[in-house]
């Protein structure tokens, strides 16, 4: 169910410090750095650290439903607009990540940022 999920916090050095060791006994390690987000994991990344865009209560979360292909991605985009939410990213192919991710992300009713993501996608399909 879970892809990913991610966090924000208000200094990204002081939480890559954190995580960087208190994941590494665990066994995870530091996989992917954008310089404005982190991801963790074992194989993957499936943990987020992101800078945050503000201070306090409130900030946004992230989370990522796995879906088996591209058309279920497409179903999940077209379904949360029809409950009122905003479309943060279209469905689309996402190289950046990985040749073969597929998502949408949208925000939802309290502000965060939902996500579907196939792993499998070749164009789309």
């Amino acid at each position: 169910m879970i892809d990913h999920l991610g966090i924000t916090c208000a200094d990204l050095p002081a939480a890559a410090a954190f995580y960087d060791e208190v994941l590494a006994v665990l066994g995870h390690r530091r996989l992917m750095d954008h310089g404005v987000a982190i991801g963790y994991g074992t194989h993957q990344p499936a943990f987020w650290v992101a800078r945050a865009g503000g201070d306090g209560p409130g900030r946004e979360a992230h989370v990522a439903f796995s879906a088996p292909d591209a058309a279920t991605v497409r179903a999940f985009h077209d379904a949360a607009l029809r409950h009122g939410a905003e479309s943060l990213h279209a469905p689309r192919m996402w190289p950046e990540y990985h040749d073969h991710y597929y998502g949408a992300f949208v925000r939802d009713p309290d502000g965060n940022n939902v996500e579907a993501v196939c792993h499998t996608a070749t164009d789309g399909d």
